[in-house]
């Protein structure tokens, strides 16, 4: 077990005893890709990862599409040198196609390209937790899965989990290897997991980290419909559904009730959004952003934040 200043759990069966809030790398990623948030500068993207890991976060997601590769490099800047590092989760199966568009991938050729890149961009001997990052192509799925279990074997990542994948795709590998994480789109405005996936998740033992619990930003508090139109063009929520009507209104009342909440408690808004998504008894972890290190305190404050029942149902507005 790794000492943190943050409450811990274990993730799943895997034996890693994981901070309740990672961080979350897909911003710093920066770069000219499709899926960008806009520019980033580096050095406040290494700030953030130190200050989170100074505050007691033990893992860091990434992925090898994140900037084209430009994520795990700031990843990896932001290791060297340490006496201890971090839990280093990424992922595989999204790849640039050479024109600009970002296509999926689980051949085993590919897979392993992208495995050995990884760990040179990230600079370690060892990747703790490879994750596939979407079940597409379906067709290739059991390749995919195969080699995951292969790289595991030997030695070259430690633990194989998915990412997005149904209940009946996690069944749909099970033989091939066992799925020792799961990390779901989950949060107030994404609960499309609660009903089976999660329940599934947490019957089989398998890990479960969510990603976006604020919603991309939108449940920060800080996001206005003001903002939003104000969003660099090259930033992929501008184009969003959720970020647009008819979701928008809805959403923003939701921002509303999580305010008065956050209010009474002494917390950031997206702490309790964070917290409402840790509340459930399938999530281990919670993924989260930060971009600059003023970010990190604030929402790590959900790691501790205990919301009741009566809280849960202002926020949901059901009091």
């Amino acid at each position: 077990m790794r000492e943190t200043g943050l409450p811990t759990t274990q993730l799943g069966n895997t034996g890693m005893e994981i901070s309740r809030i990672g961080f979350g790398a897909w911003a710093v990623g920066g770069g000219n890709w499709r899926f960008r948030w806009g520019p980033q500068d580096d050095d406040d993207s290494v700030a953030a990862i130190n200050r989170a890991l100074e505050l007691g976060v033990n893992w860091i997601d990434t992925a090898a599409v994140y900037g084209l590769g430009h994520s795990e490099e700031v990843v990896g800047r932001a290791l060297k040198g340490l006496a201890t590092r971090p839990y280093v989760f990424t992922k595989t199966g999204r790849i640039e196609d050479g024109a600009g568009h970002i296509v999926g991938s689980l051949k085993r050729d590919s897979i392993l390209r992208e495995a050995e890149s990884s760990l040179t961009r990230l600079g370690v001997d060892a990747i703790d937790l490879y994750q596939v990052h979407w079940p597409d192509p379906l067709a290739e799925v059991e390749e995919g899965w195969a080699t995951f279990a292969d790289l595991k074997d030997q030695g070259i990542v430690r633990h194989i989990g998915v990412c997005n994948f149904s209940a009946a795709q996690l069944r749909r590998i099970r033989s091939i290897a066992p799925v020792e994480s799961l990390q779901p789109l989950y949060s107030l405005i994404a609960r499309e997991v609660e009903e089976v996936t999660l329940p599934f998740a947490e019957r089989e033992g398998i890990g479960v980290i969510a990603y976006s619990p604020m919603g991309s930003g939108l449940l920060t508090g800080t996001m206005t419909r003001e903002r939003i139109e104000r969003l660099p063009g090259n930033d992929w929520r501008k184009s969003d559904s959720r970020f647009r009507e008819p979701h928008l209104s809805q959403h923003l009342a939701l921002v509303q009730r999580l305010e008065r909440v956050a209010s009474r408690l002494g917390a950031a808004p997206g702490a309790v959004a964070v917290a409402w998504v840790l509340r459930n008894p399938a999530v281990d972890g919670a993924i989260v952003g930060f971009r600059r290190p003023d970010q990190v305190t604030p929402i790590l404050t959900a790691a501790t934040l205990e919301i009741g029942s009566d809280t849960v149902a202002d926020i949901e507005g059901n009091s």
